[in-house]
Order: C-alpha cells, then structure tokens, then sequence
C-alpha cells in the first residue's frame, strides 16, 4: 500500500529522522517510554525492541521486507509491542541490548532486533533477519511465530533467561574490576597488537570489512611520538595515504563548493567499494588525524586531505545556524524516475554518463587517474547494484598521467580539476541521497574538536569561525545555564533528550580545543562547569569510571559503563584526556584523581587487551610521560602572538597543552598569577611539574625549547 494510504503509527509524532522512516508503516510503532511498556505489561505481550538510524543501509532493507509487509505487520503487531528506537538518539538504551545480543550470538549489527519481556528483560535477540529463512538465518515472520507459540507455552524458559541475563549485565555494569599496575610494557604491546593486525600492502588494520579506526591511528601517532618508534607512524601515513586514494574517499570534493569527506567504511581490504553512508563523526575524527600527520610530516598531501574533510562538512553537513548534522544515506534513487534505492547510485558512474559530460581528451585524462573502465570497475563485487558502474579511486597520480599523455603535469592537473568539477555539477543534478539533520551535541563536539585543531595548524580563519559559530549553537539551544544540563539532540527547532557521557565528554573537549584555537576565556570556563556536572552526574565515585547515562535517568533500565574505542571513542577514554588536561590549565588535584580512578578501573581491560581502548592507552600516556604546559602571555592579538601561535601549530605535541594567560585570563590560578607577574610582553613559557624554562619571545626561541629532547 502507497504510504500516503496509510495511517500513521505513533512515531509520526517523533522528531528523529529514523523514526519518521517509520511513521507509515503497517506495524503499529511505539517510540521508547512508558505508554509502550504499560501495554506490554497490561497484555501480557513481549516488547520487540528494533534499535538502528536512518541511513543504515540493512535497516532499510528490513523495513521494506517486513516492517512494511502487512502480513509480518499483522502478526507483529498481534503478539507483540514493536518499540523503535534511533541508536544515535538513545547511545545508552543501544549500548545495553548490544551487549546482551553480542554475549548471546557472538556478534552485534544493525538493525538489532531485541525480544524483552514487559519488564524489559531481553531474552532473545539478534541483528539483521530477513522476511523468510535464507542466508542461514531464521526468516522474521517464522521467528515472530516461534517465539508467540513459545510466550504462550513454555514461558518460564524464557523468563528464566532473562532474569539469568539481566542479572549478569547488573553485575557488569556495578563490577570493580580488578586494579593492576601499568607500565610501558603495555604501551609497547598494543603498538606490536597493531602492527600484527596492519595490512602492510592496503594499509589499515584487519580484513573485510574495512574500517578507517581513527582511535588506533591517534594512539599509534602518540606512540610514535612518545616512544621514537617510527613504524608506528608510517602505519598511520600508509594507511591514510591508501585511504585517500581509495573509494571509500569521495575524489569529487571542491573547494567551497562541496562533495568530499570519507564514506564509513570499505567492504574490501584494498578500500575501493564502500559502504556509502558518510557519518560526522568519522569524517571529524579522521580530519584530526590527517591534521596531526600534516604536523609531523609536512607534507601536502596531509593538509589537503584534512582541507577535504572539512570542506566537505561546512558545505554539505552544516546547518545555516552553525550546527552539523549527523549523516548522509548510502542509498538514493538512481534518477528522478526511479521508484526504488540502490547502495551508492548519487556516487556510482558508468562510462557513458561520463562521457556526456567530458569532451574525449578530459575523459581519457579522467578516466586514466580514477581507474574508470568501460564495463565497469566493480564486477567483482556482490553488489549487483554496482555492475556496469564505477568507484572513483586514484589509479594514477597527476604525474603519471603526464607521462602517459606527454603533458606538463600543470596542464594535467588543470584539465583534471575542471572535468572534477564538471563531473561534481552533473552529479548534483542526481537525487541526493538522504541527510539525517538532527545535531548532535556529542558530534558537534568532535566536529569542533577537529576545526578548531585544523585552524590552527592550517591557519585558518574559516574554520575557527565555524567551530566558533558551532560551539555558540550548542551553548545557545542544547546547554542549560539553570541547571548546567546538555541536551543531547536537536532538529527543526527543538532541542531534547537528556545528554548521555558521549555528549559531555565530546563536547567538553570540543571547548578545551576551541579555547587553545581562540584564546577565548569562556569556552574554557564552560567546560570546567561542564566537567564538574558530569562528574555529579556520571561518575561512579566508588568503582571508578563514567556511566553513560545518568545517575537520575529512569529511561534506561541499567547503566553501561563504555569500554571500547570503537567508530566512537569511548567517553571514558575522552573525559580521562580532558580531566588530565584541566587538572594543569586549572591545578585542579581534583580532576587528576578522577583521571587516574578511571585509569585504574579500566587498568586490567588496557593490559590484557589494549586493542579495545587506544584512545584510552593513547591517554594513559601522559601521566607515564609527563605533559607539558605552554603558557602564552601579554597582548592577545598581535603579530608577535599570532607567530608564536603559529609555531605552536607548527609542531605535533600530544603532551602539550595551552593556556591563555593574558589579561584577565592570568586571575585562574596562583600559579599563573606569579608567571605574568614575571612575564614582559608577548612570551611563551614552557613548563611541567610547575617548572618552566625562560621565556620565548619569538618563534625561533619557542622551537628551540621543542627541539630539545627530554626538556619535559
């Protein structure tokens, strides 16, 4: 049935994108809450919890085979409560229902398909099913009937291992676990983890499918740096190199105009077929590493790929009020006839849509450097939906072309940016894949983590004043000065949801990051309000660690403590950073006990399996090493300042952190008061362990301190 046939479901009433995904269909939906709870309970009917996000690929597949089958509908609708929940909305409620589902089958995904008793205990679950048994997986509509005859029959079997499960996950999420020393033994096997996992030839780490795993490239990085380890570092430049060039890489990004930016991830090992969904937070995450491997290396190549990134956020991800959406589908219509998706139609081309619009030379050029063939690039893939069509990916680089054209590489390179571009216009004339609009605080977070770096390394203006416009929209519509809450979500006008750990802590280095980008004293001081809040709110004070929900929160029935790096880092690995890093811009003894209780309570998961957490490992680093302070005083905005800034910018220095002690900025501590005293102009201190050297007046002076090995 036509879905402007039928009547809405109770999401219709939702804001989040997803559910709306779901308004019109025949089974009768309830969003997450009490109503849907109290009729379970009433009826004496189980919850079918469906948890996924509105451009997840497998989640439009399941919709279109059973959510939108009126006899699977019927039946689900008869013997169950169907409960839809967007993950990106609800982190906690996922996070719980994905554990049980990964301890139970082994392996977790999306769309996760969970049966709860009215109480909300799980006792079945699993990810992807299809509408009837194939693919060895048990078909929806015959499981739906099972698991009814069962309810009915042999209830208590069920009952029983719920309550079995519920009670493992309760000691789970209240376990202390063992506390073991660290030493560098543990840093020093999680690098050797890594480099057994690395493709050497590819880049990345492990098979299909392929992930870019941003947290593993930002600990090996600090690990290179930390230690001089220099295999670690080529590991990460190798991989982002592979990475630039494959099709996971959108190769038609222009400059102020759009396109660009990372897909999620590579369903190959060579990084030429994506999954085509673009998602924030990888592309935000990804732009900090390739602004760090810019700093270590100089190289173009780095700067340029960050450039991209963002390029590609600010004009095809920002909302017109500042903030950033969350993602884009992979799926679109391939033309404005179609009447179904397909995976990668906005960025998937044949040899004849390119000809269209190339005169032959540019298609020769073009088609020489991004691996187009005439039949098509990607025969060997499963997707039939690729057949016949091609990924763009860097076959060939501008000077092979020249060789193989017999041209000067300028004339190479001009004549490939124009068909570029005219390729880029003529796929903006396609349906553009679905853009899921909702702004979330904590990828808001990571989005002004990485301008706010890349402004300051690329030296930017553009981008501090779009971390800067960002920043203003979540303190001016998702932060709450009455209560000194965040909101976690916000979409056509309204803001809601409570923030979870993942909103703070992200958001909070968002801050810390901006301050170090503007020298603006406020954003500082918000995070330091913030910090003390989450704390109150998340911190388990006497195990150690953050939950990921709130102490208040009666939405979620348990929970969670987050203990994996994962396409997200964890909000322990994060918050551990920026508490170690205000407890030296603030000397706040406080923070750093927090910092090292979390430490402690993750120290067995980081010696037995480093792998899970490298951003926590990457964290972990500090105390071990030692960090450094760099104190700039005098006038805020002179040339003076503005190069020693720059010289900052300049160098990769993960144990470095900036504090802004002009003006009033000094009055933040006893400390920096006694330093300005001192200080005569614009100069920076270098400083640990509330020691400093001599000031540095110029940028000469400043990366003469730097360049001195063991000067922390």
């Amino acid at each position: 049935m036509p879905q402007e046939k039928r009547r809405p479901n109770l999401l219709a009433e939702e804001t989040s994108p997803y559910l709306l995904q779901h308004a019109y269909n025949p089974a009768a939906w309830y969003p997450w809450g009490e109503e849907a709870f109290e009729k379970a309970r009433n009826e004496d009917k189980p919850v079918f919890l469906s948890v996924g996000y509105s451009t997840c690929h497998w989640c439009h597949v399941m919709e279109r085979e059973s959510f939108e089958n009126d006899r699977i509908a019927e039946l689900l609708n008869r013997a169950f409560v169907p409960v839809k929940v967007d993950r990106e909305e609800r982190p906690d409620i996922d996070r719980l229902y994905m554990t049980y589902v990964q301890a139970t089958t082994g392996s977790g995904g999306w769309p996760m398909s969970v049966w709860l008793t009215p109480d909300l205990k799980p006792f079945f679950g699993g990810s992807y099913f299809p509408p009837e048994d194939r693919y060895g997986k048990p078909g929806f509509h015959s499981l739906l009937l099972s698991i009814e005859r069962a309810w009915k029959e042999d209830r208590n079997r069920f009952l029983s291992a719920a309550e079995g499960m519920t009670e493992q996950l309760e000691a789970l999420s209240l376990q202390k676990p063992e506390t073991v020393p660290l030493d560098e033994q543990v840093f020093h096997h999680a690098a050797k983890t890594f480099a057994g996992m690395f493709d050497k030839e590819d880049g990345g780490f492990g098979n299909a499918p392929k992930f870019p795993q941003p947290s593993i490239l930002e600990f090996l990085l600090a690990y290179s740096y930390f230690t001089g380890n220099q295999e670690a570092k080529e590991m990460v430049l190798l991989s982002l190199r592979k990475m630039a060039s494959g099709g996971i890489h959108d190769h038609l990004g222009i400059k102020n105009l759009g396109g660009g930016g990372f897909a999620r991830y590579s369903t190959d090992v060579r990084w030429h077929v994506p999954h085509f969904e673009k998602m924030l937070y990888d592309n935000a995450q990804l732009a900090v590493v390739a602004t760090e491997a810019y700093q270590i290396t100089g190289e173009n190549l780095y700067a340029n790929l960050a450039d991209d990134i963002l390029n590609y956020v600010l004009c095809d991800m920002t909302d017109n009020k500042g903030g950033f959406y969350s993602a884009e589908d992979a799926d679109s219509f391939p033309n404005s006839k179609s009447k179904a998706k397909k995976e990668g139609a906005f960025y998937t081309w044949s040899i004849q849509e390119i000809t269209a619009k190339l005169d032959p030379l540019e298609t020769d050029i073009f088609c020489f450097i991004y691996g187009v063939e005439s039949d098509g690039n990607a025969l060997d893939d499963p997707h039939l939906e690729f057949t016949g069509r091609n990924i763009l990916f860097a076959r060939n680089d501008i000077e092979a072309a020249a060789a193989q054209f017999s041209m000067p590489s300028e004339i190479i390179r001009e004549i490939t940016d124009d068909a570029r571009e005219k390729l880029f216009h003529s796929r903006n004339d396609r349906p553009r894949p679905h853009l899921d609009d909702k702004i979330l605080t904590s990828w808001n977070g990571l989005m002004i983590s990485a301008l706010s770096k890349a402004s300051c390394v690329l030296r930017s203006q553009n981008y501090l004043d779009a971390a800067l416009k960002a920043a203003e929209f979540i303190l001016n519509n998702l932060y709450s000065t009455t209560d000194g809450r965040l909101l976690r979500r916000y979409r056509s006008g309204q803001a809601g949801i409570g923030g979870k750990a993942d909103d703070y802590s992200f958001f909070i280095q968002g801050l810390l990051d901006l301050y170090e980008a503007s020298s603006e004293h406020r954003y500082l001081s918000n995070a330091v309000k913030l910090m003390e809040k989450q704390i109150e709110l998340f911190f388990d004070d006497k195990s150690g660690g953050f939950f990921n929900a709130a102490s208040d929160d009666s939405s979620v029935p348990i929970r969670m403590k987050e203990d994996y790096d994962g396409a997200e880092p964890s909000p322990n690995s994060i918050n551990t950073f920026s508490l170690y890093r205000l407890a030296d811009m603030m000397d706040r003894d406080d923070f750093r006990e927090i910092a090292d209780k979390t430490i402690a309570y993750f120290s067995k998961s980081l010696k037995e399996n480093g792998r899970q957490l490298p951003c926590l490992l990457k964290t972990a680093m500090l105390p071990f090493y030692g960090t450094r302070q760099v104190i700039l005083t005098g006038e805020r905005h002179n040339e003076t300042m503005k190069n020693l800034e720059n010289t900052l910018g300049e160098m990769y220095l993960p144990d470095m952190f900036i504090i802004h002690a002009s003006g009033n900025n000094a009055e933040n501590t006893d400390f920096l008061k006694k330093i300005t005293l001192k200080s005569t102009g614009n100069a920076a201190y270098v400083c640990s362990n509330q020691t400093c050297n001599l000031p540095a007046y110029s940028a000469k002076e400043l990366r003469k301190i730097f360049s001195a090995k063991n000067q922390k």
